[in-house]
């Protein structure tokens, strides 16, 4: 019982940390890997699920924004969104690797600004999410003395 209702709430603190919510769910992470009481790879799975559902959110409200385009108030202009487009399409791959930092949730949003591929942004942002929180859980571990 313990197990499910800490990672729902771990799941809940990943997907709001994806959103433009401030939060940091690397706290919770971390604080139940130290109780012991979860098992770390269930941790790992449901972080990253949470965090990359959080992530397609805010790539639904890049999306969604541009419907408002054609307003004066806009900030950007159709040639900027064209050409912000084409940089994406060469950089937005390698960049969403970088989803999980810092800054990574304006990545997302400009994503779904520019329309880019759900096949492609899900599994590259899974991906990214998925490393942070295991590399997370290893520095964990080191850290509390569980791995030489």
């Amino acid at each position: 019982m313990f197990e499910n209702v800490s990672l729902f709430g771990l799941f809940i603190s990943a997907l709001l940390a994806a959103t433009p919510i401030p939060f940091q769910s690397e706290v919770v992470f971390v604080a139940l890997q130290t109780a012991g009481h979860t098992n770390v790879w269930a941790m790992i799975l449901v972080a990253a699920v949470g965090n990359t559902i959080g992530a397609l959110i805010t790539y639904v409200m890049g999306f969604g924004v541009t419907h408002w385009k054609d307003r004066k108030w806009f900030p950007a202009t159709e040639a900027q969104l064209a050409r912000g487009h084409r940089w994406f399409e060469r950089w937005g791959i390698g960049l969403l690797l970088l989803s999980w930092a810092p800054g990574g949730d304006l990545i997302c949003l400009v994503a779904g600004v520019l329309r880019m591929s759900l096949w492609l942004f899900i599994p590259l942002v899974f991906l990214a999410k998925a490393g942070r929180y295991a590399v997370l859980a290893w520095l964990t571990a080191k850290a509390l003395g569980m791995i030489g």
